[in-house]
């Protein structure tokens, strides 16, 4: 091999999948083979106090990992996939000239996806006359009026995103206000299909059969609820946190919201956040199998689970080319 055709491009390593697929667990161990920092792909965990609704592992829970890109934003103050791109390329740079292994795990695909492949975005700004404009009219029409707007000038992204995702699917309608073009046409553009990624990825989706994800999820919601959620949400009304917040227009936060503010009652709150933390895993399989180089493994089958790290780590040696025995010591 010439000295040309050397691929010297960082390593990353990416473990994506849904909701309670059980990502955490296996990232902890994967992480402890191959001397790993892990970089959060979520795009809730950078928000403080925002713990249980996001379940994110608290630092007495890491086993000793490194965790990046993990309470770095007051919960008031919103985030973005470009400001995650931007941080997330810092961190896995300095991970590379430490001699260590950079590994983003989280299941918020846009996020991972533009790092993977260096997405381009473009400074759109903001109206934020037309967001309150938004805001009111989902309030005096309802969440599926607001998404059926959505779906007449941009079905791509009004399929990918659940009603309630309020946040979102108003950012979609402001970017075609902007620019004329959907939100969705503007993505495909950045995304750069033909461009190279600046890594040498391995990404690996888990997966499993979709009756025992849903039972997951449903036993996942009621843990949290054990945990505390409530009191969690409650704490965060009573700082100050606005409760139309992108924050807390996540999932397990808005819920709870609706329940305090009266508007649901409790065990109402608790099926809605099951259902609609259902449906989002099912998007979150759906845009994962588009991403591309993806190698998925199915840990739903506990009569294969003896050998799960092993056929991993197998996959992992041959994106890589290192010696298997090597990374699995």
């Amino acid at each position: 091999m010439n000295e040309a055709s050397v691929d010297d491009r960082p390593l990353l390593l990416v473990l994506v999948g849904p909701t309670a697929v059980g990502k955490t667990a296996l990232s902890l161990k994967l992480a402890k083979a191959l001397n790993a920092e892990i970089i959060s792909g979520d795009s809730m965990q950078v928000y403080r106090r925002m713990d249980i609704g996001t379940a994110k592992l608290m630092p007495d829970e890491r086993e000793g990992i490194p965790h990046h890109l993990i309470d770095i934003r007051e919960p008031e103050h919103p985030f973005s996939v470009s400001e995650f791109q931007s941080l997330c390329t810092q961190k896995i740079q300095d991970i590379h000239l430490r001699g260590r292994l950079p590994f983003i795990v989280g299941g918020t695909g846009l996020y991972v996806e533009s790092v993977c492949y260096g997405f381009r975005f473009q400074d759109i700004g903001a109206d934020e006359a037309f967001r309150a404009e938004m805001r009111n009219f989902a309030r005096e029409k309802g969440a599926q009026a607001l998404h059926d707007r959505l779906r007449e000038i941009d079905p791509v992204s009004a399929a990918k995103l659940h009603c309630n995702d309020e946040g979102r699917v108003i950012r979609a309608l402001e970017v075609y206000r902007l620019t004329g073009k959907p939100l969705s046409e503007q993505q495909d553009q950045s995304r750069g299909d033909d461009k190279q990624s600046p890594y040498r990825l391995c990404i690996i989706g888990l997966t499993m059969d979709r009756s025992e994800l849903y039972k997951r999820i449903d036993e996942r919601v009621d843990a949290m609820m054990t945990s505390g959620l409530v009191a969690e949400v409650e704490n965060l009304l009573r700082e100050g946190v606005p409760s139309d917040a992108v924050s807390m227009r996540g999932l397990g936060y808005k819920e709870i919201v609706s329940y305090l503010s009266g508007e649901a009652k409790y065990e109402e709150a608790i099926e809605i956040l099951k259902r609609d933390t259902r449906h989002f895993a099912k998007r979150q399989l759906s845009w994962f199998r588009h991403m591309k180089s993806l190698e998925w493994v199915d840990v739903g089958d506990p009569s294969k689970n003896s050998d799960l790290f092993n056929r991993i780590c197998a996959i992992i040696a041959g994106k890589f080319a290192i010696d298997i025995e090597y990374i699995c010591s």
